[in-house]
């Protein structure tokens, strides 16, 4: 069953609409909240006059810093501690919640709620007066800096040397569905039908801040319409709603506006890459220095770790890398797929090209002269990787050897200019501690269980069918559930983990169902298995039989009849520390090669064609797994072309806050893209063989982008994103 492109056995709840999302939850007495949100980044908010608002017909309540109840003041992240205090510490920060009867009438009583300022002038940028750069103790859970041998010496004496910095700018995410959230409580119960990546993490987040125990918080969410990073933190939302639905009494919705999804929610943080790069003439490298500056918040701590590429991807003797945050008036940054390697490896995929043409080696060459055998930042051999593979396959699918490789050499017949680029990707293969459960009933279903969220990426296919395939049973009859803290534990969707970690345990908690049904049938006189050895039988068809005599054996619908009892069940729990290091390191790896179309006297840029290429260890389902890696693909070409928040460096507000003026691809932007599947045994990484393939899509593919405009146009742009007018300048 692992393996097959089964379609999505969700897909028919959702095209039709019986998949039920969190804000289509119902609730009776349900009343609606809408957030009023800062219109300054920074200052003390004087005066609130909610009088109009409060006088409209439905209105129930105006909740404001000066009326809510209060939350744990060491608790969690700043932005938690929501209407806590009058200050303010970045754009479209919630300064009040109205909540009344229908969302029509929250919404316009909302806008009547008059907020004074003393405004303070905002540092907007990471060049502003004010803005503070500091040295953060680590870089998402990876150390900030990292040095291996004699970088000073060895940058010096190199043939060729390359000194560059690279942008990436502020990110939001888009997700389909909004932010949104329903709460309620029942006596000291809480209960929250959320879009959440991670519903453990969601429940003791919330409990925390509001001073409760775990067990008092149940987080729900079955259906969600993308995440990308965005959805696996907690949210000023959320915490409003538990408290407007504790005051009332009543069951309170928060749905985001497209607007407030912009600024106060997180994003992916704007860098500013300094990559140096010391090599041989031949291109081999003999020094490389990654140091990042990455946006943050003047309250809480996030630092992209986007050099953490730059240690382990090419085999380089002497390196430094180093991270710094930078303070100002923003919200905390957070996770955006591929947190990390996406924004570095643009920098540092960027910066190979550069040597390629200084060098003049080929692109692809120059990776295979600096291939990477082993990871020197970790000194450990990897689990497995595929990465020539992915190289050759990509590259031939491509036509990478028909490249002229002389920048602006090339021409379509209708006259424009043709880049063809490439670049490298990987992603770590992360894993957490996970537990699940099977049941088969008497009719011989089955219903498996884990408490992991499915965003969209058909976590809910995958693991039937893992269910299926341990417990030996067609998928039509398995039936698998999650999303809900009542269910066992399992890790958020964020870092490509969630399939990695909770199809172990799914596997785990089928076998162990099968067993357990094979040992009462060994231990009943009435069956034909009565006495036979465990280690003797086999599970197939929903049978439990002999091996050497398959036809001596019986159903499982047949033991459970026996037993009496309604189902049997089974749980499994698959321990993981992640802070453990292994004796391999772990990681996916891919090849991304783009053609781009560029208009010599205009400057647009079209994306004709990408093959990318992924040995990402076994697949679970090669349908999905296609649909991810796609998405990620795409969502690089946005990264590159598209995709910029714009600050007003006065106010320090995003003036593109929607998706009008924050630009992302539409179909025509995207009119051929190629996945190849590697095919990679990986007996190492874990149980199943499993790397996590979320994100890996989004590395490298905007770099590859980059790379092809320079071939077409001769032109390096190397602060995001790639524009007509930076092209024409």
């Amino acid at each position: 069953m692992i393996g097959a492109p089964l379609a999505r056995v969700d897909g028919v709840a959702k095209v039709t609409g019986a998949a039920r999302y969190s804000y289509e939850e119902p609730a009776e007495g349900v009343v609606y909240g809408v957030m009023v949100t800062s219109t300054i980044a920074a200052g003390t908010v004087t005066a609130i006059d909610a009088k109009e608002a409060q006088a409209l017909p439905g209105v129930l309540l105006v909740l404001t810093h000066e009326n809510a109840p209060r939350v744990k003041a060491d608790a969690g992240d700043r932005k938690l501690q929501v209407l806590q205090g009058p200050a303010v510490f970045y754009d479209r920060q919630p300064v009040a919640l109205v909540v009344a009867d229908t969302f029509e009438r929250a919404t316009d009583a909302a806008a009547r709620v008059r907020v004074s300022y003393d405004r303070k002038q905002p540092a907007t940028t990471m060049s502003s007066p004010g803005a503070v750069t500091y040295a953060p103790p680590e870089a998402n859970q990876n150390p900030a800096d990292t040095t291996r041998g004699d970088f000073g010496a060895a940058f010096a004496a190199a043939a060729v040397k390359l000194d560059n910095t690279y942008v990436t700018p502020t990110e939001f995410h888009n997700p389909m569905e909004p932010h949104a959230t329903l709460a309620m409580w029942s006596g000291d119960q809480l209960t929250v039908f959320d879009a959440s990546q991670g519903v453990f993490s969601r429940q003791a987040s919330i409990a925390k801040i509001l001073g409760v125990p775990d067990a008092n918080v149940r987080v729900v969410s079955k259906f969600v319409g993308g995440g990308f990073g965005s959805k696996g933190g907690t949210n000023p939302h959320h915490i409003l709603a538990a408290l407007a639905a504790k005051v009332i009494g009543r069951p309170v919705k928060i749905v985001l506006t497209r607007p407030q999804m912009f600024g106060g929610f997180g994003n992916r943080p704007r860098t500013e890459q300094r990559v140096r790069i010391g090599a041989d003439a031949s291109g081999k490298l003999v020094a490389m220095a990654h140091e990042v500056r990455s946006q943050s918040s003047r309250y809480d701590d996030f630092i992209e770790n986007a050099a953490v590429i730059s240690r382990m991807l090419y085999a380089v003797p002497n390196q430094i890398t180093t991270h710094r945050g930078v303070r100002y008036d923003v919200v905390t940054p957070t996770y955006m797929r591929a947190p990390g390697e996406s924004s570095g490896s643009f920098a540092l995929e960027s910066a190979m090209d550069e040597l390629a043409y200084a060098t003049g080696v080929d692109p692809l060459q120059l990776r295979l002269i600096n291939y990477a055998d082993t990871d020197l930042s970790e000194q450990k051999p990897f689990s497995s990787k595929s990465l020539r593979q992915c190289y050759a396959q990509a590259a031939e699918r491509f036509g990478w050897a028909q490249r002229n490789p002389a920048p602006r050499s090339m021409r379509s017949p209708d006259g424009l200019l043709v880049g063809y680029g490439m670049a490298s990707s990987t992603y770590p293969s992360n894993r957490s501690s996970a537990s699940a459960a099977a049941t088969i009933h008497a009719d011989g279903t089955v219903l498996a269980t884990s408490g992991g969220c499915d965003i969209g990426t058909g976590a809910y296919t995958a693991f039937t069918q893992v269910a299926a395939e341990a417990i030996g049973v067609p998928v039509a009859r398995v039936r698998f559930d999650l999303g809900d803290t009542t269910m066992p534990p399992a890790p958020q969707a964020g870092g490509s983990q969630l399939t990695a970690s909770v199809a172990n345990a799914v596997h785990a908690a089928g076998i162990a169902l099968r067993e357990k049904l094979a040992r009462l049938a060994i231990a009943n006189s009435g069956s034909p298995l009565h006495g036979h050895a465990l280690a003797d039988l086999g599970y197939d068809d929903g049978r439990v039989f002999v091996r050497t005599r398959p036809s001596v054996g019986e159903t499982y619908v047949a033991i459970v009849h026996r037993t009496g009892e309604s189902s049997v069940t089974a749980r499994a729990d698959v321990q993981h520390d992640r802070r453990v290091k292994g004796p391999y390191s772990s990681h996916a790896f891919g090849a991304h090669f783009a053609e781009v179309h560029v208009d010599p006297d205009l400057g647009t840029v079209r994306m004709a064609r990408m093959v990318s290429a992924f040995g990402a260890g076994r697949i679970v389902n090669a349908r999905t797994a296609r649909s991810q890696f796609l998405g990620g693909a795409v969502w690089g070409v946005s990264m590159a072309l598209h995709e910029e928040g714009r600050v007003d460096e006065r106010t320090g507000r995003y003036m593109n806050a929607s998706l009008e003026n924050y630009l992302v691809p539409v179909n025509a932007d995207i009119p051929a893209v190629e996945i190849i599947l590697v095919d990679e045994q990986d007996e190492n990484v874990n149980p199943l063989g499993i790397k996590g393939i979320g994100e890996i899509g989004n590395v490298g593919s905007a770099a590859a982008i980059a790379n092809a405009v320079f071939h077409a146009t001769g032109k390096r742009v190397r602060d995001l994103p790639i524009t007509p007018e930076k092209l024409l300048a």
